[in-house]
C-alpha cells in the first residue's frame, strides 16, 4: 500500500470546528453540521456547523457591536495586532499547513508556500495601518481651507473560495483590519477549518473579541447565508472571489444597498512565447504555476502560445519534466502535484479533454482521472495543437490541464490571448524589451507577468478588468483603500480687517 496519510497536528488546540461569533465558538442554530471531505480520500475527515440565515443577524449584529470599539483603537494598536497574527501564523505554519492539505488536497509543500504568502500579507498590512492618512491644502476658492478625513467603512462581508484559503482571508482580513473595519467571513464548504484556525490566532494576537467571525456552511446553505450578508445594511462592503457567473449575482444583491463591492472573478490566462526566449526559463515558470495546487488558481496559465519555430522543442521539454510528478496524497513527502478539490472539478476536466479530442487535439501527456487511486486524482495533461473552437480555450480550466498553440507573429499572439472576456492575467516570455512593453500595453489584463509567473505579492495590487471583476487587493494603498471612506472638511476663513 506504500505510504499512508496521517493527520496530526504539533498543537491540537489549534483544530476549531465550530463556529466562531463575538469571540464564543458555537454550533449552528439549527444543530446541524455539514461533512468536510479529504479530497486525496474522497471521505470525510471532520465536520462543521452548516449555518443558515437565521445564523446571521446575530454574526452580523456582534461584528458591529465590535466595529464601534475597534474603529477608535490607534492605527499603532492594529499595526502590533496585524504583526502578531503574522508571527503566530508563521509559528503554526506546519500546523496551519496540515489543515489545508486536508481541506484541499495540494501537496504539503504548496500549502506551505501558501502559508508563507499569508504571513507576508499580515506584516504588510501592518505597516500599511499606519500609512492611512488624510490631507489638508488650500481651496481653489480665495479664502478656504479643504482638510479630507480616511475613515474605515464598517463591517464587511468576505466571502471566499477553497483554493487559497489561508492567502485569500489574510488579503482580504489584513486589508479591512488595517484600515478600522471588522469582518464577517463565509468560508468555502470546502474549507472551512484552516479560515476557524486563522480566526483563532487573530484573537491570541490581540485583536478585540468579535473583530473576525467566521460562519461555515453547506453547499446547500452557502446562497442563503452570501444573500443575507449581501442585504444585511449593517454590512457596507462585501468582498468576493470565486467565479465570474456568481460574481455577477453578488453585485446584483448588493446593488439595493449601494454598498461597496469588489469582486475577484475568473481568470482564462494566456501564457506567450516567444521564440527569442529562453525556454528553459518559460518552462520554469510555467510548471511553477500550472502544476501547483493542480491547476487550480485563478491566475494560473489557461493558453499557452508558443511560436510556431520553437513549439515543438519546448513542447518536449515541458513533457519530458511533467512526466516527472509525483501524483499523491498531498500530506505524503514524495507528492508533487495532489488532487483536484471536488468531483465536480474531475467531470469538467474530462469533459474539456473530449471536447478537445473531438476537435482534432492531440492528447500528448495523461487525459483521464488517475485509476486505482481513491480520491479526486487527475493525470498532469497536455494537449497539443489546440484551436480557438474548443472548451479549453474558451473556459477557464480549473484542472491539471495545459494547452498548447502554435501562432506565427506577434500581432496573432496579442490578438488570440485578448480573445476571452477575461482580463485577469497575462503572461509574456521575450528577451526583446521593445516587444515586452508594447504588450504591456495591448494585452488586456490586469496584471501581467515579463519573463516571469510570479506576480503575487503582499506589495503588488491584485485584480482584473474586463468580466474578472474589478477592485483590488494587496499593494501600496489600493488594496486598504478599498475599506475606506473619504470625508472632505471645508474652511472657510475669516478675512483680516
Amino acid at each position: 500500500m506504500g505510504e499512508q496519510p496521517t493527520f496530526k497536528l504539533n498543537k491540537p488546540a489549534l483544530f476549531q470546528n465550530k463556529s466562531l461569533v463575538d469571540g464564543a465558538w458555537l454550533e449552528a442554530k439549527s444543530g446541524k453540521r455539514f461533512d468536510v471531505i479529504d479530497p486525496g480520500t474522497g471521505q470525510p475527515w471532520t465536520t462543521a456547523p452548516d449555518n443558515d440565515a437565521s445564523d446571521v443577524e446575530e454574526a452580523v449584529q456582534a461584528a458591529h457591536r465590535a466595529f464601534l470599539g475597534y474603529r477608535r483603537l490607534s492605527p499603532l494598536f492594529r499595526y502590533q495586532c496585524l504583526l502578531k497574527w503574522g508571527s503566530l501564523i508563521r509559528e503554526h505554519r506546519d500546523d496551519l499547513a496540515q489543515i489545508v492539505t486536508y481541506e484541499t488536497g495540494k501537496p504539503i509543500t504548496d500549502a506551505q508556500f501558501e502559508i508563507d504568502y499569508a504571513q507576508s500579507a499580515a506584516w504588510w498590512f501592518a505597516g500599511e495601518a499606519e500609512r492611512i492618512h488624510g490631507t489638508a491644502f488650500d481651496s481653489s476658492v480665495s479664502g478656504k481651507k479643504v482638510m479630507t478625513v480616511k475613515q474605515p467603512i464598517g463591517v464587511a462581508a468576505a466571502l471566499v473560495p477553497w483554493n487559497y484559503p489561508v492567502a485569500m482571508i489574510l488579503r482580504k482580513a489584513g486589508a479591512a483590519l488595517a484600515a478600522g473595519c471588522t469582518m464577517m467571513i463565509k468560508p468555502s464548504p470546502e474549507t472551512p477549518l484552516s479560515v476557524l484556525t486563522l480566526a483563532l490566532l487573530a484573537e491570541e494576537g490581540g485583536f478585540p473579541k468579535g473583530v473576525l467571525n467566521v460562519l461555515p456552511t453547506s453547499l446547500k446553505n452557502t446562497p442563503e447565508v452570501s444573500e443575507a450578508l449581501c442585504h444585511h445594511p449593517l454590512v457596507r462592503k462585501v468582498t468576493f472571489t470565486g467565479s465570474t457567473r456568481i460574481g455577477k449575482l453578488i453585485a446584483k444583491l448588493c446593488t439595493d444597498g449601494m454598498k461597496k463591492v469588489a469582486l475577484e472573478l475568473g481568470g482564462n490566462c494566456p501564457f506567450i512565447i516567444f521564440s527569442d526566449a529562453s525556454l528553459v526559463q518559460a518552462a520554469d515558470a510555467l510548471m511553477n504555476l500550472k502544476w501547483r495546487n493542480a491547476g487550480q488558481a485563478c491566475i494560473s496559465a489557461n493558453r499557452v502560445y508558443v511560436q510556431s519555430d520553437v513549439y515543438d522543442q519546448f513542447a518536449e521539454i515541458l513533457m519530458e519534466r511533467t512526466a516527472k510528478l509525483v501524483v499523491g496524497h498531498g500530506s505524503l513527502p514524495s507528492s508533487t502535484m495532489g488532487p483536484v478539490t471536488t468531483p465536480q472539478s474531475l467531470d469538467r476536466a474530462r469533459s474539456q479533454v473530449e471536447d478537445a479530442r473531438k476537435h482534432g487535439a492531440s492528447i500528448a501527456l495523461g487525459g483521464d482521472r488517475v485509476k486505482d487511486m481513491p480520491g479526486f486524482f487527475f493525470q498532469p495533461t497536455i494537449i497539443l495543437d489546440a484551436t480557438k473552437e474548443m472548451r479549453v480555450t474558451q473556459e477557464e480550466t480549473f484542472a491539471p490541464i495545459v494547452t498548447l498553440y502554435r501562432f506565427e507573429t506577434e500581432e496573432e499572439a496579442i490578438e488570440a490571448a485578448n480573445d476571452t472576456s477575461m482580463g485577469l492575467a497575462s503572461y509574456v516570455f521575450t528577451k526583446n524589451i521593445d516587444r515586452a512593453f508594447r504588450l504591456v500595453e495591448d494585452l488586456e489584463a490586469g496584471m501581467i507577468g515579463l519573463n516571469t509567473s510570479s506576480i503575487s505579492a503582499a506589495d503588488s495590487p491584485f485584480g482584473g478588468i474586463k468580466e474578472s471583476g474589478y477592485g483590488k487587493e494587496a499593494g501600496k494603498d489600493v488594496a486598504v483603500e478599498e475599506y475606506l471612506v473619504t470625508k472632505v472638511a471645508s474652511f472657510a476663513l475669516e478675512s483680516r480687517v
